[in-house]
């Protein structure tokens, strides 16, 4: 007859894994103290290699595997031992009945579906073979059942599972919970994964955006608080991967901003066409320069705005170098951002503990990962803004044209506006920034503080070329970024008053081309 278990002693386990890391000594820990050990296929050889006594599954279905392996668990006598509950009498009745005895432990981890898929050049037929059906069935079916039942999914539980056996026999109410809550996170995130490959694969027959968005991101780091004091905060995903720290402190909800600004921004300047750096502040653009060395695009970064740079954040898309630490070294920077580090400057710049290093894997970034904001009780998802037009294919709508060296400096400004928040407007030379102004709630305002900027800093803005992120819609805008310099201008154009807009350029004896794409970063 069947054990009627209604106490919470663990008398019987049932093992079925593929990674087996940890699994013998855990094995061993629980016949030790007398739990009889049930397990399938590889786990029960291994168990049985080891001197173990293990009772396969097949002997207890009286089922042999078939298919391959596909279905060895998927059985009354393994189910009902996992999903019976113990404090009702039907259900002991049935498990009586069909002489079917209770599990109180299941011990399973799943077919490495996501490792597979990973794999560069894995056919279908490879990928498919590692979903795994019999594991999260009984995975599901013991985290139902959590109140009479533990199951465990991660090696890494196996060492406090078994010293909480040691001491009570059984695991108590709130482990079983806990270890419930583990058990469906992993099947939601094997679904998920399934899906998301399956979605790719069928890329021909997906639709840019799902019926239904599904999301699973690891937490990687719980963060002292998000952007203020009085808010928690935590990171999520592979960010950690792509920017990974090699100095300072943890990083901060307002540093992961920051950071992937930067990012996005140093996106635009590939190294083999020079070296390229910014300096970032609250998620903006203050300067960006280019150079024939890190250090020289930094001196023409930091000149635009030699205020703002305190605390922020510099990016480079070459290796930071001696020279160039020495010069950051002078100010507090919060983040320092490049693809590697000189072995000597980074000796220079660990001496401040405060300051945080990331050295930043380009290969790792999906740009075509999709973009999202949070609105109530949803989120807004959009592809990313990839588009880079080359302003000398620009439509020229002005009767003087731009120069070369206008058409450079137009360029760079294009690049760098893009990634000012809106109104944006930036004054560029065609390798550094002169005055940068986003967020103005108008665009001759963003102008008029972007003039005003250089002049307290004293940088001449005659013979510059302006960069606006969207269309002027009034000739106002333009009348003050030539009053104050410009004499090129690149915009996308699409204005009712376009015309108006070109008549005032011809005027004022400007050159001006229209893009036709439009750069909002709201």
């Amino acid at each position: 007859m069947a054990r009627r278990a209604s106490e919470p002693r663990v008398a019987r386990a049932l093992l079925s894994v593929y990674d087996k890391s940890g699994l013998v000594a855990f094995a061993r820990g629980l016949s030790e103290l007398g739990v009889e050990l049930i397990a399938s296929g590889g786990t029960a050889r291994l168990l049985a290699e080891e001197g173990l006594e293990v009772t396969e599954v097949a002997t207890l279905t009286r089922s042999p595997e078939m298919l391959g392996g596909r279905v060895k668990t998927l059985h009354p006598r393994i189910h009902g031992g996992i999903l019976a509950r113990r404090d009702r009498e039907d259900d002991r009745a049935d498990l009586d009945a069909q002489d079917i005895a209770t599990i109180d432990l299941v011990v399973v981890n799943l077919y490495p579906f996501e490792a597979t898929v990973a794999q560069p050049g894995v056919t279908r037929a490879e990928a498919i073979e590692k979903i795994d059906i019999g594991g999260p069935s009984m995975i599901r079916s013991a985290a139902k059942n959590h109140a009479h039942v533990g199951v465990l999914v991660d090696p890494g539980d196996y060492g406090d599972v078994l010293e909480e056996l040691r001491g009570a026999g059984g695991l108590g109410e709130t482990t079983r919970r806990r270890l419930a809550r583990k058990a469906f996170e992993r099947t939601a995130a094997y679904d998920a994964a399934i899906h998301a490959w399956l979605a790719e694969s069928d890329a021909p027959e997906r639709e840019a955006f799902p019926a239904r968005l599904s999301l699973d991101l690891a937490r990687a780091a719980t963060l002292r608080y998000g952007e203020n004091p009085h808010q928690k905060a935590a990171l999520y995903g592979r960010f950690l991967d792509v920017a990974e720290p090699i100095h300072g402190k943890e990083l901060s909800f307002n540093n992961a901003v920051d950071v992937q600004a930067a990012l996005d921004l140093i996106l635009e300047f590939p190294p083999d066409e020079g070296s390229a750096a910014a300096i970032l502040k609250h998620n903006t653009p203050c300067g960006a320069g280019l150079g024939a060395t890190p250090l020289e695009a930094y001196r023409r970064a930091f000149a635009c705005d030699p205020d703002s740079p305190f605390g922020g954040i510099v990016v480079v898309n070459r290796p930071f170098d001696l020279e160039l630490a020495r010069e950051v070294d002078q100010i507090f920077t919060e983040v320092l951002v490049a693809p590697s580090f000189a072995e000597d400057a980074l000796a220079l710049l660990r001496k401040k503990k405060n300051r945080r290093l990331l050295r930043v894997h380009f290969e790792r970034i999906d740009r075509t990962e999709l973009t999202s904001k949070r609105v109530c009780g949803g989120l807004l998802v959009q592809e990313p803004d990839l588009a880079m037009e080359d302003v000398a294919n620009a439509r020229a709508v002005t009767a003087r044209k731009p120069s070369e060296e206008e058409l450079r400096a137009l360029q760079f400004g294009w690049k760098v506006v893009k990634h000012v928040k809106s109104n944006a407007v930036v004054f560029a030379a065609s390798d550094r920034t002169l005055a940068v102004q986003g967020g103005a709630t108008s665009r001759v305002d963003a102008v008029h503080a972007a003039r005003e900027k250089a002049a307290r800093v004293g940088i001449s803005l005659a013979g510059s070329a302006l960069a606006s992120d969207a269309f002027f819609p009034f000739p106002d805008g333009l009348e003050v970024a030539v009053a104050a310099g410009a004499t090129a201008v690149v915009q996308p154009g699409g204005s009712m008053r376009d015309d108006d807009v070109v008549a005032a350029a011809d005027r004022l004896g400007v050159a001006m081309v229209l893009t036709g794409v439009r750069h909002f970063r709201h």
